[in-house]
């Protein structure tokens, strides 16, 4: 069995890395010095990467044109080696942990504000600069020598139907293909243009009274991808080699009698919505742009795409498809907070012209609605600036990653509207609509609570002074203020006891990615047998382990991060290992996310004074409640385990449930009073996420919160608890959290108990990796074995 101890280690890439990252550089810094640091980070970088995987047969029939990372460079690593550029000083640029504000120049260092259009276009070309410098690469202006050839023309209907070769240059492969749909008439015309393999959506809008046209910058059949090779004194990316075909095919447009030049839209989808948020952002003639589930690079932030969102991040972007974005962007890896400029930037450079963003409440991997509202939010602020807020629009859809064609007529009305064409208004409906100072308009001065706030540090000095009070008084203290803290919960009535399991499953098991594993089965508390207020949750069960009262099976109650899709089948390896060592696992869906999205979307309407915080661990102690009652499982050995938002949820709970025997939880927390100006902090909760308003309240005054999170740590001793805190997570402060825990260990000796907190401190990013995953299941699995004895 494995031994776990309390341990605080600092490696010594940590003291290399993070300390120059965290601490203030001094005033003079020679190049030395500076290129040692930069040099110490790309070290630590390439050991943290994940690897650019080279083409194999397989790989090199589907994606042909994505083998290098560049024409001159294979991978990442060719590309460093050959340029020797190296990461920046992070430790000289400022912290932006929230979405860059666009309406203010300078910002992190002597901000000021933008009142006038002469500032906005100056700012403007500021953005311009950093997102080729870190985005797209540099690329060529307009060749002065297109010419083009019609090579194929006939009639479908009424319709004309042309293939046309657009040149630019002597070289052989500075060439475009398009093919044009004409409608009949005159015109002029509005065009809807898109990539190779959305003639699909084209059908439709030609359909529709639109001149169509599509052009060879896909994967299906790519042009564009020799263009860095005719051009190679650019650095620019094949994301931004297929934009600039679509300014190619502009130029043809433009050319054309028929075509309305100022109605002309270009969409795109997945990747293809990426590369088209990059055309329409460096040229204006593109007057309306559809990005549809670009996913990261698309319509969600950077800054919202590490492993606690469950998207794309860069870390994963980048080794799977390098060749996408400019290599400068993975030195932000980790440091996602550091960047000048996220992808509200990048969309700040369309406006005034026309955009929707557009995605699946619960795509998989590649969409977020919370984060892209969080975009949407921001370029609100521009377009009304700008004077024209109906030009940034929003669309969300259910389902996968996929389209149907009620989906590209949606497109295509909004299109009409913004193009005059159709009087109807757009609803921008949002499922993340709260907003803090919205709802602190409803709560009186009162709210504020003038208290002394509890700490770990104030208990210990009272125990060295031998003022202590009694531990269990202070812990009562801490759940009193940790219930404060949620709101007020609304009375109600418990749901009927659990007296069997039901193979029913939840309607959206149909559509969303539910775990399955073979070396156990499923059960449900489901329709018509729910926990709590109505909620459903999937058991899974050793497969050898029948639910007998003669053998108790223990329980981890398995709480996921923040993702759309709520629990899915990412959390399959967990729950086998589990089920390995004869442990059952209950997962269920958070509020605001999977099954629940619509649920959440009007909480704070409903329950204007509790949280989405409270609500959650109201439905874990449920959860809790109900598996208690199920026969063969152990009411005496049911553990919370979370990453991210699902461990912060158990640290909620666990401190205010005794029936929990123990807690694992992993980048779930960082001291709110101590939290630098790098993170989120106190905001994340009370405004950014809206899980716990009543922190808001201190949000300009973080020290003096009733309690913070090492006190609600505290409140769960003497029962075990295992904190996994990577080694350099942004959203951590891991010094501090290390000094809580030997603070706890203080206490824990107090209170005579033989359990001590444990830490493990794996090295890297914030990511839940499968060895942290197996570190925190064999812990739990100790602890079931403990409880035996």
């Amino acid at each position: 069995m494995k031994n776990f101890r309390h341990f605080v280690f600092f490696p010594s890439v940590f003291l290399l890395l993070p300390a120059f990252l965290l601490l203030n550089p001094p005033a003079a810094q020679t190049q030395t010095e500076d290129s040692l640091q930069r040099k110490a980070y790309l070290e630590n970088l390439r050991k943290n990467n994940r690897p650019h995987p080279l083409p194999n047969e397989r790989t090199r029939n589907v994606f042909s044109s994505f083998e290098r990372l560049s024409f001159k460079d294979s991978t990442w690593d060719a590309w460093q080696k050959r340029t020797a550029e190296l990461p920046p000083n992070f430790a000289l640029m400022p912290d932006i942990p929230f979405l860059p504000e666009l309406l203010v120049m300078n910002e992190g260092k002597n901000p000021t504000p933008i009142t006038t259009l002469a500032q906005w276009e100056s700012k403007r070309e500021v953005i311009s600069q950093q997102v080729q410098h870190l985005l797209s690469g540099t690329f060529p202006d307009p060749p002065e020598n297109l010419s083009w050839e019609i090579t194929e023309e006939r009639m479908e209907g009424k319709i004309k139907v042309q293939t046309v070769v657009l040149q630019f240059g002597e070289h052989p492969k500075a060439r475009l293909t398009l093919e044009v749909f004409l409608p009949p008439g005159p015109g002029p015309h509005p065009v809807f243009m898109s990539q190779w393999n959305h003639r699909g959506w084209v059908q439709i809008a030609v359909r529709r009274g639109y001149l169509g046209v599509i052009y060879a910058g896909a994967d299906v059949f790519d042009e564009t991808i020799h263009y860095q090779e005719v051009y190679p004194e650019y650095d620019w990316s094949a994301l931004m080699t297929r934009a600039w075909g679509a300014h190619r095919a502009v130029d043809y447009l433009y050319s054309l009698p028929q075509v309305d030049k100022e109605k002309i839209a270009l969409t795109g989808h997945s990747r293809n919505a990426k590369l088209s948020l990059f055309a329409a952002a460096f040229d204006p003639r593109i007057t309306a742009v559809i990005s549809s589930s670009g996913g990261t690079g698309g319509e969600i932030p950077y800054r919202y795409t590490d492993e606690r969102h469950a998207n794309e991040s860069i870390d994963y972007l980048n080794s799977i498809r390098p060749q996408w974005f400019h290599p400068r962007l993975r030195f932000y890896n980790g440091r996602e907070h550091k960047l000048p400029i996220d992808q509200n930037s990048l969309m700040a450079l369309i406006a005034p012209n026309a955009l929707l963003l557009s995605s699946s409440i619960r795509e998989a991997g590649g969409g977020d609605p919370w984060a892209i509202e969080q975009n949407y939010k921001s370029l609100e602020e521009i377009y009304t600036f700008l004077g024209v807020p109906e030009k940034v629009s929003l669309r969300f859809r259910d389902g996968k990653h996929a389209l149907a064609a009620r989906d590209i007529e949606s497109y295509v009305d909004w299109l009409d509207i913004q193009f005059g064409r159709s009087q109807d208004t757009w609803e921008n409906k949002r499922y993340y609509a709260y907003d803090f100072d919205t709802w602190k308009q409803n709560k009186n001065p009162t709210d504020t609570l003038k208290t002394k706030p509890l700490s770990l540090e104030a208990y210990l000095n009272d125990v060295h002074t031998g003022e202590v009070p009694e531990v269990n008084d202070w812990q009562e203290d801490i759940r009193k203020w940790t219930q404060w803290t949620l709101g007020e919960q609304p009375e109600g009535i418990a749901a009927s006891p659990i007296t069997s399991l039901s193979s029913k499953t939840d309607y959206m098991d149909l559509l969303l990615n539910r775990p399955a594993v073979s070396n156990g089965r499923r059960q449900n508390i489901a329709p018509y047998n729910a926990l709590g207020d109505y909620q459903h949750g999937a058991l899974y069960l050793p497969l050898d382990k029948p639910l007998t009262n003669e053998s108790k099976i223990p329980v981890v109650v398995y709480l996921h991060k923040y993702i759309n899709t709520g629990f899915d089948a990412e959390m399959n390896p967990f729950i086998r290992e589990c089920l390995d060592k004869g442990m059952a696992v209950f997962t269920m869906d958070l509020l605001g996310y999977g099954s629940r999205i619509e649920e959440g979307a009007s909480f704070y309407e409903r329950y204007p004074h509790w949280s989405k915080m409270g609500k959650m661990v109201k439905d874990t102690r449920d959860a809790i409640r109900a598996l208690s009652q199920v026969e063969g499982l152990d009411s005496n050995r049911i553990f919370l385990a979370g990453y991210a938002l699902g461990g912060t949820v158990g640290l909620f709970t666990a401190a205010l449930d005794d029936q929990v025997a123990g807690l694992a939880i992993a980048s779930a927390f960082t001291p709110l009073r101590s939290a630098d100006a790098s993170m989120e902090g106190i905001k994340a909760y009370s405004h950014l996420y809206g899980l716990v308003p009543n922190w808001g309240f201190y949000s300009e005054r973080p020290s003096d919160i009733p309690v913070d999170f090492p006190e609600m740590l505290a409140a769960i001793l003497p029962r075990p608890l295992l904190v996994i805190s990577p080694e350099q997570d942004r959203h951590a402060d891991l010094k501090n959290i290390s000094s809580s825990l030997k603070q706890l260990e203080k206490i824990s000796g107090q209170m005579g108990t033989k359990h001590k907190p444990d830490q493990y401190i794996p090295k890297g990013f914030n990511r839940f990796g499968w060895a942290s995953q197996q570190e925190m299941i064999s812990w739990i699995y100790q602890q079931t074995q403990l409880t035996d004895e």
